[in-house]
């Protein structure tokens, strides 16, 4: 596996990765088409780009040979010192080989390099893998609100991790 980060060629991929794991992991929370409205608001080329032109944004990718099959999306703010993890998702066909963690780990790292002292990151509040996958990294539970996708309104759940609290 390899990392590096994205660029815009990458989007479709990107975009297929978001749609893949949506699907698998939230198939009695987001019907198919609020899950594809939130991927075509959170991953359209025009949106990426964008990300991608921030100073402030690590966009990486995880690539098996040829194929895009994970990605994290990050920011940081310089004044209250703190990242945020907004998306990290791999492929369901490429679970469980350690990619999501290697992403994680290089993420929390580029952003530790910011001086950043706190890293948050954000997950539907009904993904319960996902917030196993970030305690077991040292993540804590802090508390929840509520993120938009395709209209409707969806409980969020936020973890922190401390940079003194790395596993």
């Amino acid at each position: 596996m390899t990392m590096r980060l994205a660029t815009p060629d990458d989007v479709p991929a990107i975009s297929q990765v978001a749609t893949a794991a949506w699907e698998t992991d939230y198939p009695d929370i987001l019907t198919r088409e609020t899950a594809e409205d939130g991927v075509r608001d959170w991953y359209s080329t025009e949106q990426i780009e964008s990300e991608l032109a921030e100073s402030q944004t690590i966009l990486l990718v995880a690539e098996r040979g040829e194929r895009v099959v994970g990605f994290a999306h990050a920011t940081w703010h310089e004044t209250d010192r703190e990242g945020y993890i907004l998306r990290l998702y791999v492929h369901p066909d490429y679970r469980r080989e350690g990619i999501g963690r290697s992403l994680l780990e290089r993420t929390c790292e580029e952003l530790f390099e910011y001086d950043i002292e706190r890293i948050n990151a954000m997950m539907l509040t009904a993904n319960e893998p996902g917030a196993e996958f970030y305690e077991g990294f040292g993540f804590e539970f802090v508390d929840e609100s509520e993120t938009e996708i395709g209209g409707e309104r969806y409980p969020e759940s936020r973890y922190v991790l401390d940079d003194e609290s790395l596993v």
